[in-house]
């Protein structure tokens, strides 16, 4: 008769710990935010599960370490459960998502259940002379829905093998010997020997929905376990379907975070790289982004989608793009573009990372399926086999690096750069024409810099982006190309020429050698994406590093976050201005202060009644008689901690001082930042933006300066308008701030 050695049911649907039903033992369970550093702490989450509730695992930090199993040996087990998961894992080290397990690999002993790549799963036993393993056969896990899953071990049938649903999928042959039970713990959720990332993230970590986990030291029959799915499906009438929030990244988790943005491009939870492929369609707007579903960390990107009615209110939908076998992306879709097709339906073009060839970076290009099913949202997409762009040698680029493609249509040609590296040197980006999205041919490299010249435009270009800005005095329309460099020796920063487009000869020509910088923060204004809005405006979205510690990053839950859209156009001067767009003023809560020429005292005296980390801020200073002039921010009453950014005149320098912007002392937000900005105008103007750890300062739309603060006291919320000098403020404004979500 078959005996039950264990039983999490995840029936408690609150609290920090879980009773195994059989011993009647409680277990701690292991979330980031059951002690939180940033916000309040909160409990592991609970969901509706298939019996009762159950457990959601978040992918990086949920997990339940319990006393392992009584027993020393067992000649037949089955383990069996409900999962449903949100992300799967990519293989780290070649080792399982673990789902349950209490193994030690190299004593071939204990055993482990779990996911590995694109949702494949395998079952593994060691019997002390043996590792022994059972693989799905090509029955992999759906995301995102209920599946009974187990795992069966006989010594006396001499088998071991998996059923699905209540059918066998894969079965193998073993010798009859026992399991040997490991002396390691048995842990749900966690590979007990993961692969880490620094000492700080564990990798091989389950993320999804379990529940009703049970083991048995008999081997169950297929009847049995048929029946036990069965079970379940006539009681339910059908396998219900998981609400889509229920597995989906919750922003409520991270409510009082005081560092997290509440108004800036970010996602609802986890990591987050560059923002991209900005489309407008049929009234909406969509922007994409690289995401890790399963944590805080750099890992097997996905693309993140976000939409919106007016490029500052947004509403996450689910995951547009994730790595597929058997597709051209198995191993990381990363950045890329989006247009219209030829019938005026959306396009991606997306970077697909595949390891088995070399390059192992393509273009992959992905359709809306708006037209079959009128998915107006842009939620599902379908990829084409095989890549539309691939590098070829003998073309001058040095093979290897190849990514990040950016597309538009000009008459009834497509047109595609891609970033890579030149073989003599230096970075560059290819270009390519197409006249239906499938098939591309290269006919340059689109502009190649002096390396000797400029070495910190590295040896590689990311994310080529090529937009018209507007007309010269002489009618010339005039374009702005941006490149973010990486790679040995690079500043990683966006950088950018105003040019011609030489479209006859398929090349860039600026109209001055030396690159520029847009913002003079220190790589917080990187990996750029852009597009022309609907009103003729080019648009641009940049990815703000969070530059925090990875044990800074995995206790807050969430790393990075892009920055405001900005607008860039050609100044009267011939020179390029950035400006936020106009549509950041919805914004806008209450009008905290609204000040006209007022002396410096007395604005000052104002400001002190402000305190908030979550302001838009307009002043404007008159610039004659004024050395420096700047405003304090985040400044506690003590002065202990502060930002202080500002406009030096005499140097023509535009800075931030972040020596006090922390006490911290692992801190990496500190130093002083500063880049070249001339100011021929009489008035300074500073356009700011607090939006709790980001600072975004606009100077007389010419420059920007981005940069961070994480204050340590949670009263420095603190403003001061600083001149080194005599001037008398034109005008001050402060808005409070609503957050960008719905």
């Amino acid at each position: 008769m078959s005996q039950l050695i264990a039983h999490w049911a995840f029936d408690e649907g609150m609290g920090k710990t879980t009773k195994e039903q059989i011993n009647e033992h409680w277990h701690d369970i292991n979330y980031v935010f059951n002690d939180a550093t940033d916000k309040p702490p909160s409990d592991p989450l609970w969901r509706q599960g298939i019996k009762g509730n159950c457990l959601l695992f978040d992918g990086y930090s949920t997990s339940v370490t319990c006393e392992g199993l009584a027993q020393n040996t067992l000649t037949e087990m089955t383990i069996e459960a409900w999962i449903a998961p949100r992300s799967f894992e990519y293989g780290a080290d070649n080792k399982l998502s673990a789902i349950i397990n209490q193994h030690d690999r190299e004593e071939k002993t204990g055993f482990l259940l779990g996911l590995y790549r694109h949702g494949s799963w395998s079952f593994q036993v060691g019997t002390g002379e043996e590792w022994l393993e059972v693989w799905d056969e090509g029955h992999p896990l759906p995301l995102h829905e209920w599946s009974h899953i187990a795992a069966v071990y006989s010594a006396q049938h001499h088998c071991m093998s998996l059923y699905l649903n209540g059918q066998q999928i894969a079965t193998r042959s073993v010798k009859e010997s026992s399991v040997i039970v490991s002396q390691k713990e048995l842990v749900i959720g966690m590979h007990n020997e993961p692969f880490m990332i620094e000492d700080i993230f564990s990798l091989n970590m389950y993320n999804g929905l379990l529940d009703e986990i049970k083991i048995y030291n008999t081997a169950l029959s297929s009847i049995k376990l048929l029946n036990h799915y069965a079970r379940v499906k006539i009681i339910k009438n059908e396998i219900p379907e998981i609400p889509y929030g229920d597995l989906a990244l919750q922003r409520e988790v991270y409510e009082g975070d005081r560092h997290r943005p509440r108004y800036h491009l970010i996602p609802p939870g986890h990591w987050m790289n560059e923002p991209h492929a900005p489309i407008y369609f049929q009234g909406k707007y969509h922007i994409f982004y690289q995401h890790n579903p399963k944590g805080p960390y750099w890992h097997y990107i996905h693309w993140g989608h976000l939409v919106s009615d007016d490029l500052v209110h947004w509403r996450d939908l689910p995951i547009a793009l994730t790595p597929e076998a058997g597709e051209v992306d198995p191993d990381g879709v990363w950045s890329g573009s989006a247009c219209l097709d030829e019938h005026g339906a959306p396009a991606l073009f997306f970077t697909a990372g595949n390891d088995a060839v070399f390059p192992n970076q393509m273009t992959g290009l992905a359709r809306s399926t708006f037209r079959e099913d009128g998915d107006v949202l842009l939620t599902k997409w379908k990829k084409v086999e095989k890549p539309v762009t691939v590098q070829t040698e003998g073309l001058g680029m040095k093979m290897g690096d190849f990514r990040d493609p950016f597309v538009w249509k000009e008459d009834e040609l497509w047109y595609q750069l891609v970033g890579t590296s030149h073989e003599d040197g230096g970075g560059t980006a290819a270009l390519y024409t197409s006249s239906n999205l499938l098939d591309w041919e290269y006919q340059n490299l689109f502009y190649k810099a002096d390396h000797d010249k400029f070495p910190f435009l590295g040896p590689i270009w990311e994310l080529p982006v090529f937009l018209p800005i507007g007309e010269d005095e002489d009618g010339n329309r005039k374009y702005v190309f941006l490149i973010s460099p990486v790679g040995e020796g690079a500043d990683v920063e966006v950088f950018y020429w105003i040019g011609s487009w030489d479209k006859k000869h398929h090349r860039f020509v600026p109209d001055q050698e030396e690159p520029q910088l847009i913002d003079v923060g220190d790589f917080h204004f990187t990996g750029p994406s852009g597009f022309i809005d609907p009103k003729g405006r080019a648009i641009v979205f940049t990815i703000t590093q969070g530059q925090r510690t990875l044990q800074e990053e995995y206790n807050a839950g969430w790393a990075h976050n892009g920055g405001l859209p900005i607008e860039l156009f050609l100044r009267d001067d011939g020179g390029l201005g950035v400006r936020p767009i106009e549509e950041l003023s919805s914004l806008r809560s209450e009008l905290l202060l609204d000040l006209d020429y007022v002396n410096l005292t007395e604005a000052n005296r104002l400001l002190a009644k402000i305190q908030s980390d979550s302001l838009e801020i307009e002043l404007v200073l008159k610039l004659e008689e004024i050395e420096e002039a700047g405003i304090a921010v985040k400044m506690s009453p003590d002065r202990e901690e502060e930002t202080y950014l500002y406009y030096n005149t005499s140097r023509s320098i535009l800075g931030v001082n972040r020596e006090k912007t922390t006490l911290n002392p692992l801190a990496r937000t500190k130093g002083i930042q500063e880049g070249k900005l001339e100011i021929q105008e009489d008035l300074l103007s500073l356009h700011l933006f607090i939006d709790k750890s980001m600072i975004e300062l606009y100077v007389n739309e010419q420059k920007s300066l981005t940069t961070r603060s994480y204050p340590t006291k949670e009263d420095a919320l603190g403003l001061e308008v600083r001149v080194l000098g005599r001037t008398s403020v034109v005008s001050l404004k402060v808005w409070s701030m609503n957050g960008a979500y719905e």
